[in-house]
């Protein structure tokens, strides 16, 4: 678990770390370097949950190495099964990263959602429902390892 503390509200106390992969994690279905480094990181102290359509058909092969919950969804409502995943682990316990559209609902679920503008750009509903956008998911994840940033960033 992951405890952050932000003046003026209350605390976070975090349990998942829900990502989508295309436009997140990867770019082209490639996954972008340093990512996996930090979420090696992460995995001692949050639960990892990649949500992805798998368009380009090798994250499970990615991944294999690793005890990260690949979880990967049919072609029709993903926005919906994302929310979904967010409310079957307890919103309250959650943070989702994403820059899609069908990230939308994932983020506005969970207790904190981080919204990235990287090389595929970004849906502008992630910028209106995000807590906080990062322009490198290397920063958002950052922000896990070092919560004082994050705690500046969302103080009242």
């Amino acid at each position: 678990m992951i405890r952050i503390d932000i003046p003026g509200d209350s605390p976070l106390e975090l349990e998942h770390l829900v990502l989508d992969f295309n436009g997140t994690l990867a770019l082209d279905g490639q996954l972008l370097p340093g990512v996996l480094e930090r979420l090696q990181t992460l995995a001692g102290d949050l639960a990892i949950h990649i949500v992805t359509a798998d368009t380009f058909g090798n994250v499970a092969k990615m991944f294999a190495a690793t005890d990260l919950d690949i979880i990967v969804l049919g072609p029709q409502d993903q926005d919906l099964a994302k929310k979904q995943v967010i409310h079957d682990l307890g919103p309250t316990a959650c943070v989702a990263v994403g820059n899609g559209r069908n990230d939308v609902f994932m983020l506005q679920e969970a207790a904190l959602g981080i919204g990235l503008i990287q090389g595929e750009g970004a849906h502008a509903g992630i910028v209106r429902t995000a807590h906080v956008i990062c322009t490198s998911i290397l920063d958002g994840l950052d922000l896990l390892t070092h919560p004082l940033r994050l705690a500046a960033t969302l103080r009242h």
